[in-house]
């Protein structure tokens, strides 16, 4: 998933107001979080800001697939098993991608914050939709699922498919491991059991 990492490419100046964004979710939650006190923290008129968002949601859209996809490319930019040797060992490091994906965004504060606060953010791309960020991961995944076919690394099966099987996997790991653990389980186990599941469920 390597066409996902960054490049020297100029930063859009909006990202300075989706930083002021982020830091008055992370302070007061996005139900308190407006137009108005993103711009005051931005250091720009209201105005600025409205050119840019029409509302709320809009601007929380752009804030977390930046966020997301964001993540995405610097797991993938520090993936120890991506040797630049192609396709050989897709499963192993597809299965890593994902795992330590998915560990990456349980840390993520932005990402925590949210869930703590104003959960039902997160149900529409959980019951009605995918996001933009959803679609670039199983994007990737498809590429990188297709290489490993025609390697004969990867089982047989639409890579479309399969990718958003593995992201549909992901959702349960990202939002709902810490019901499953216990004194019993860890979050470790739960980990482990992860990449045993994708690594059975890729290779042929």
């Amino acid at each position: 998933m390597t066409s996902l990492c960054h490049n020297d490419t100029p930063q859009d100046p909006r990202d300075a107001y989706l930083d002021a964004a982020r830091e008055c979710i992370l302070d007061v939650g996005w139900r308190r979080t407006t137009l108005t006190e993103v711009a005051r923290r931005a250091g720009v008129s209201r105005m600025t800001i409205y050119r840019s968002w029409a509302d709320m949601p809009t601007l929380l859209g752009d804030l977390m697939t930046r966020e997301w996809s964001g993540l995405v490319a610097r797991t993938v930019a520090d993936d120890p098993t991506d040797t630049g040797s192609g396709p050989a060992g897709a499963v192993e490091r597809i299965v890593d991608e994902v795992a330590r994906t998915v560990e990456a965004l349980r840390r993520n504060e932005l990402f925590v914050r949210i869930v703590e606060l104003d959960p039902e953010l997160v149900l529409p791309y959980l019951l009605h939709r995918r996001g933009r960020s959803q679609e670039l991961i199983a994007t990737l995944l498809t590429d990188e699922l297709a290489r490993g076919q025609a390697a004969g690394q990867v089982r047989s099966g639409s890579p479309l498919a399969i990718a958003r099987s593995l992201v549909l996997a992901a959702h349960g790991f990202v939002l709902s491991a810490h019901t499953m653990v216990d004194d019993d389980v860890s979050a470790a186990d739960l980990d482990a059991e992860l990449r045993h599941l994708l690594a059975r469920a890729l290779r042929p």
